[in-house]
């Protein structure tokens, strides 16, 4: 009886070692025997409305996103993946009316387009538009919370674009 639950047991510990179930929890869904590297091209400023920092902002996060997410590496050229595009826009709006007929939120909106080539699978290439939308209450000046509401919006598209590229959601 007792060499039985000895074997049994080596048997349960052969078992659970010789399986394994892999979980990724930042979402992507990358092959890496074909996939290794990724180009991300400076996305310029090309909207009416222009803040400077605004394309560094952008920038360091989409680089950072596909580092700290992916094994990929990034190249200046020739990548398997191939991130460019532009900021499009840059606008606000005034989004709601106060009791004395003045606006009292303004809505702030940032447009991203991206065109994304996947040189190992042709059929995943795209051009696309990704934005996002914050408030303000009217009664703030812009400048002196835009830096805070633009990182909020290119963390929102960045990971937009992140999980049209390759979480494949």
């Amino acid at each position: 009886m007792e060499l039985r639950n000895n074997l049994l047991f080596m048997v349960l510990c052969l078992a659970l070692v010789s399986c394994s179930v892999s979980y990724k929890f930042n979402g992507a869904s990358i092959d890496y025997t074909k996939t290794k590297t990724i180009q991300i091209d400076n996305f310029p400023i090309r909207s009416a409305y222009v803040w400077a920092p605004m394309q560094s902002i952008f920038q360091n996060k989409i680089t950072d996103l596909y580092s700290s997410q992916t094994r990929l590496r990034q190249v200046r050229k020739n990548g398997d993946l191939q991130l460019s595009g532009e900021i499009t826009g840059f606008d606000q709006y005034n989004k709601g009316i106060s009791s004395e007929g003045y606006s009292s939120q303004v809505q702030l909106k940032m447009t991203v387009n991206v065109r994304f080539v996947n040189n190992a699978k042709h059929s995943e290439d795209f051009e696309r538009q990704f934005s996002a939308t914050t408030e303000y209450d009217s009664s703030q000046q812009l400048v002196s919370v835009q830096e805070e509401l633009v990182t909020q919006m290119v963390k929102d598209i960045a990971e937009q674009i992140f999980n049209a590229t390759v979480a494949n959601w």
